[in-house]
């Protein structure tokens, strides 16, 4: 069975997001879209976050999301436990996000990326994997709690000053 990718966008991103739809399925793979499912103004939020969560939960390995700069919907997956949402410009940073950040989901701005570099983004994105080795340390570093999340914030807090020491 092919992997299924988790898709979303607001309405910024959401004719981009057709087209992801296409690379896909170009590429043999499978999409769930998490909306919106048209043009009409929403809230990017909702619709990265839905992506995000999908991927947390374990119902997806991936997921790409647009909006009109990629800035917002990438700032709101990676609130969520366990993304490593990369805002990708060009086939490099897309390549790089994957061999040095194991990321997880795409980010990228309708408004923002020219439209015959999406395939090319979409496509570096899909085929790279991550190199582990020394990048496997910083992933890890990403995934451990932030203050406040387990724990007293203020002891976490001494105990990231007194390691600065």
């Amino acid at each position: 069975m092919a992997e299924i990718i988790a898709i979303g966008s607001d309405h910024a991103g959401f004719k981009a997001k057709e087209t992801v739809k296409k690379i896909l399925e170009e590429c043999g793979l499978g999409w769930k879209d998490y909306g919106t499912r048209d043009t009409a103004s929403c809230d990017y939020p909702d619709y990265a976050r839905a992506v995000a969560q999908s991927i947390s939960r374990g119902e997806h390995k991936r997921g790409i999301i647009v909006c009109g700069s990629g800035i917002g919907v990438s700032m709101t997956a990676n609130k969520v436990r366990g993304i490593r949402a990369a805002l990708c410009h060009n086939e490099e940073t897309a390549r790089l996000s994957r061999q040095h950040n194991d990321s997880n989901v795409l980010c990228f701005g309708e408004r923002t990326t020219e439209e015959s570099l999406i395939p090319k983004i979409i496509k570096a994105w899909l085929e790279e994997s991550f190199e582990g080795g020394r990048h496997s340390r910083r992933v890890d570093k990403m995934e451990q709690d932030r203050a406040g999340e387990n724990g007293s914030w203020s002891e976490k807090l001494k105990n990231f000053e007194a390691e600065a020491r």
